[in-house]
């Protein structure tokens, strides 16, 4: 079975929720016998995500069976879910029970509140090597998916497991969704090692999150830069948590400074800290930051994680060799997807990537072999002729002021956004300075939030 999951202890739990739901593996491996009895192979599904027991389950079992899940939110907007049914018609739906109710399918099994439902649609044909679909980071309204391959989650669970030493002993906190690329490997690498996963639906700023945690001997917690940033503000560093040992980082760039608060926090209470990177279109993780050079590497990435290997590539797709030049970002491993899929059609499609996947993002390499992401390939506007990296400068104003904040725009005018109204002036005079343009280049506009996805990262198409 998948990980292995048929020889670990039948009666160790695998995933426990803070909805009181339970899983023991035994009852992973009684539930795969109990699918493919009533599901033939190489069925689409859509699996309707909660970090909960039933979801995480019927997931496992319907991978192991063979058939083919697009993993999506439970409480995925009605249009876009609408768009992707449309687009790939699933001939079944794992999701919860009363999502079940008001759809009107066909009722065929039922676990730990999910409902396994029939469409009445003929499954399309799939490619043979095609294991599972997710959606492209910052999907919205777009039926854009990522084609895994069978191979691509084993590796990457297997060799992220390896680099943090996970064991049978280990309670993973599961804060991040599972249908989100990271959150998915979290949960993944845990199950490889025999762990206890802790599947969360509160939120971090919830008392309830951080009573479950507690409860249930938490030991690592992965988070993305909004986490961290939440973290800061509920003043993390000076919270009593024997039990958490592990710190993790990844699906996007953390501030120098929260970088530095949280490798120097790890390193002075005995904990280690993490900071990984990596895409959907690589499984997930793709490189880390050895936890013992956090506090000499502050903002680095690392490098690739084992059976994968970094490239930096020039514009004229030759490989960089020396230290601190800056390129495109490029991995080879295992864990590289089989490519991208817009309609029914592309689900026989064959492997494009063939292993190695061109990230679109900009970094450089030091002396010491260590990476750095310094920006996006696309996030760059030209103004009066100047190349502007709209990465860097929210960096700038982040670090600077320590507010929330978001930078668009086109080649007339760059769009910054904050959430405090009293520093729209000071916003816009300190950019205006770093980057050597005229103030009116510049635009600043308040909002009472900066949008995000489930993920965390910005959503920058809702800004316009």
């Amino acid at each position: 079975m998948l990980f292995d999951i048929d020889k670990k202890p039948s009666e160790h739990f695998a995933a426990i929720d803070d909805n009181g739901g339970q899983l023991t593996y035994g009852e992973l491996v009684w539930l795969r016998g109990e699918l493919a009895s009533v599901l033939p192979e190489r069925e689409l599904v859509f699996c309707l995500c909660e970090n909960r027991v039933g979801a995480l389950a019927g997931f496992l079992s319907l991978y192991d069976c063979k058939d083919v899940c697009l993993l999506l939110s439970a409480h995925i907007d009605n249009a876009l879910l609408q768009v992707l049914d449309e687009t790939y018609g699933p001939s079944y739906y794992w999701m919860p029970e009363p999502m079940a109710t008001e759809s009107g399918f066909e009722r065929i099994y039922t676990y730990k509140g999910y409902i396994l439902c029939k469409t009445g649609k003929t499954s399309p044909s799939l490619h043979s090597d095609l294991s599972m679909l997710m959606t492209t980071s910052g999907t919205t309204g777009s039926p854009k998916l990522v084609r895994h391959k069978y191979g691509n989650i084993e590796s990457n669970a297997r060799n992220v497991a390896k680099v943090f030493g996970w064991t049978a002993e280990e309670r993973g906190i599961i804060d991040l969704p599972m249908q989100y690329t990271m959150g998915l490997n979290v949960i993944n690498s845990h199950l490889y090692a025999g762990a206890t996963i802790l599947l969360v639906e509160a939120n971090l700023m919830s008392p309830l999150f951080w009573k479950f945690i507690k409860e249930n001997k938490g030991t690592n917690f992965t988070g993305v830069p909004f986490s961290y940033e939440v973290l800061n503000r509920l003043r993390f560093t000076r919270m009593d948590l024997p039990y958490l040992t592990t710190l993790a980082e990844g699906g996007g760039k953390l501030s120098d400074t929260l970088f530095k608060t949280f490798a120097d926090y790890a390193a002075e209470k005995g904990k280690r800290f993490f900071a990984t990177f990596g895409t959907t279109e690589t499984s997930a993780r793709l490189a880390f930051l050895p936890p013992e050079e956090a506090t000499t590497h502050i903002g680095s990435i690392g490098h690739a994680i084992p059976e994968g290997r970094l490239i930096l590539m020039d514009e004229n797709g030759q490989e960089i060799t020396e230290s601190d030049v800056e390129g495109e970002l490029h991995y080879e491993g295992p864990n590289v997807t089989m490519g991208y899929g817009t309609c029914i059609e592309d689900l026989m499609q064959g492997d494009e990537f063939c292993g190695v996947y061109a990230t679109g993002d900009l970094a450089k390499k030091d002396r010491d072999g260590y990476y750095y992401i310094v920006g996006r390939k696309k996030r760059f506007l030209k103004l009066f002729g100047l190349r502007v990296s709209l990465d860097q400068s929210e960096k700038i104003i982040k670090e600077h002021f320590g507010i929330d904040c978001a930078c668009t725009g086109d080649d007339s005018k760059m769009r910054i956004y904050i959430t405090d109204d009293s520093l729209k002036e000071d916003v816009k005079h300190l950019i205006s300075e770093k980057t050597g343009l005229i103030s009116t280049s510049f635009e600043v506009k308040v909002l009472d939030a900066i949008p995000r996805f489930e993920s965390g990262k910005i959503n920058y198409r809702q800004l316009g």
